[in-house]
């Protein structure tokens, strides 16, 4: 059974990332309204990208220097005074302050990026993949939520549309933060770590931790890249009501959590490195089929292909890469990853909206394709064939 950490995570997770998907359901379509050019529809989605990228680091050491509890309490605090401003922008029609409450939640998402490192730390080594996996799992419902309370608030209040949408946004952030009361931190005492005080340089030059950082890096920024384009492809472009758009967009986040049901046990029997390049075979299916028209079916199924690719390669990744550090260098290492993993994120989010305006969205899929090919030759190149990290291991090694 897992502990009280795991729970409070799991609901945490479910609840303070719903920020996330409304951001993606919303920020290109009331950028397209309320921006001075539409080709800036995309920036308060970039916007929350970059302060997630700008703040992996920080975050980290942040809570190594207050712990992880007043850490992620903190965040969710000021994620939902974003809420309340982002509201007072949209009603206001004042585009940059939008996308700077954008990047406020943005940095909240590098807290809550690093849940999955706290239910790391929760369980025993041999639990690691199912943790993450558990705790990924809150995503689905944060998928269905999120949108879902956008949706129905969108025109709840006498201030204009959307603006309903971020106050529950803050309200969400609140319940959030209290939840997190009930986290408890982790201490780990010097006898738990045999390799102490060993250079950044020396652990980032490990092969495990370049295929667990550059596949989980590759594998964000193509899913953000196809996912950020899609709702100004349907809406704007071939004209699919918000209610069809909402429903590729909701299922597409589903879809990047609830294979977290299986994922651990996946890895448990077929290793890390094969359920990683399930994750790439998985994305590849997206670009193929999106790739075959641009009908609904089209655009459901494809973005369902790419959530589950997402979930397999970050997941894998990110149990991957607790196999290249100790206890006491978690935190330097999981901030040098983060920051690599969100940066790329936020350069292929800006990329999308430009890249979509001016060449459309079949050359979003084309770009993607290389990407994809180099994570392919990434995990065979250096992933250790006689030890592909199955989960029966119950040490880092």
């Amino acid at each position: 059974m897992f502990s009280r950490n795991i729970i409070v995570l799991v609901i945490s997770q479910a609840l303070g990332m719903t920020a996330a998907p409304v951001m993606a359901f919303l920020g290109g379509i009331i950028g397209t309204e309320i921006a001075p050019d539409p080709r800036l529809a995309t920036l308060p989605i970039v916007a929350m990208v970059i302060g997630t990228a700008a703040f992996a680091i920080p975050a980290a050491l942040l809570m190594k220097k207050i712990g992880r509890k007043a850490g992620f309490m903190f965040s969710a605090v000021m994620a939902g005074s974003a809420g309340i401003l982002a509201a007072y922008a949209i009603a206001e029609h004042l585009f940059y302050l939008f996308c700077m409450t954008a990047f406020v939640m943005g940095w909240h998402m590098a807290f809550v990026q690093q849940y999955r490192f706290a239910a790391a730390e929760s369980v025993a080594a041999n639990k690691v993949g199912k943790a993450v996996s558990l705790v990924m799992l809150g995503g689905v419902f944060a998928a269905w939520f999120g949108p879902e309370v956008a949706n129905k608030l969108k025109d709840a209040l006498p201030w204009g549309t959307y603006t309903g949408s971020f106050v529950g946004v803050s309200f969400l952030m609140t319940i959030t933060a209290v939840g997190l009361c009930f986290y408890q931190n982790q201490e780990f005492t010097p006898e738990a770590s045999i390799r102490i005080n060993r250079p950044l340089t020396t652990i980032i030059k490990q092969p495990k931790f370049i295929v667990a950082s550059l596949s989980a890096a590759i594998g964000f920024g193509v899913m953000n890249f196809i996912m950020t384009a899609t709702p100004i492809s349907m809406h704007v472009v071939d004209g699919y009501s918000m209610d069809k758009t909402a429903l590729v967009i909701q299922s597409h986040i589903m879809a990047m959590y609830l294979p977290s049901l299986i994922v651990g046990q996946l890895m448990s029997l077929i290793s890390i490195r094969n359920t990683m390049l399930l994750g790439v075979a998985a994305m590849l299916s997206c670009i193929l089929f999106a790739l075959m028209g641009q009908t609904l079916w089209h655009y459901w199924i494809a973005l369902i292909a790419l959530g589950i690719g997402w979930n397999f390669l970050f997941i894998g990744g990110t149990t991957l890469l607790t196999y290249t550090y100790e206890a006491e260098e978690r935190f330097g290492v999981q901030a040098i990853n983060d920051f690599f993993v969100f940066t790329f994120q936020a350069l292929a989010t800006l990329a999308s909206g430009v890249l979509m305006h001016v060449f459309g969205w079949n050359m979003i899929l084309y770009f993607s394709i290389p990407l994809l090919l180099v994570t392919i030759l990434l995990i065979f190149l250096l992933f250790d064939r006689k030890h592909p990290f199955a989960l029966e291991s119950s040490a880092n090694n």
